[in-house]
């Protein structure tokens, strides 16, 4: 893992949700979340302020809304993607599911191949960043630090 206090204070609160339920648009650790929950209370946790309310949205929402709000959230608060071989532990991952689609995944770099997401029905987990996750990578994006 990176040396960089910031990156391991990212990771470290990460993992503390580590076993909270799965539970679509909750935020709360040992509560329930679901990926963007899990970001949105790491990201509050780390940088001391919250992020906008995203409002009520669908399991389904990427597939019928045909827009990159997810991304454009990301890129909102963390400025541009960094490209993917200069990821490093504490970056936000966000996937998408197939080409053509929305992206609607998070997580968060924990180390060089593993990450932290929440995931139906298992939960808050870590898990392998492997090549079946990897290839669904669609940005990287850095928590900015302000001190």
């Amino acid at each position: 893992m990176s040396a960089d206090p910031h990156r391991e204070r990212i990771v470290a609160a990460a993992r503390d949700w580590i076993g909270t339920p799965y539970r679509h648009q909750g935020a709360r650790k040992g509560v329930g979340c679901d990926c963007l929950g899990l970001v949105r209370g790491v990201w509050a946790e780390v940088t001391g302020s919250a992020t906008e309310e995203p409002g009520a949205y669908a399991p389904d929402w990427a597939e019928r809304s045909g827009t990159e709000r997810l991304m454009a959230v990301a890129r909102n608060h963390c400025g541009d993607p960094v490209p993917l071989p200069e990821a490093m532990a504490g970056d936000i991952l966000l996937f998408r599911w197939r080409v053509g689609v929305s992206a609607k995944h998070a997580g968060i770099l924990s180390g060089p191949d593993r990450f932290i997401h929440a995931y139906e029905p298992a939960g808050v987990i870590e898990s392998a960043l492997v090549p079946s996750w990897r290839r669904r990578i669609a940005a990287v994006h850095r928590i900015p630090f302000t001190g």
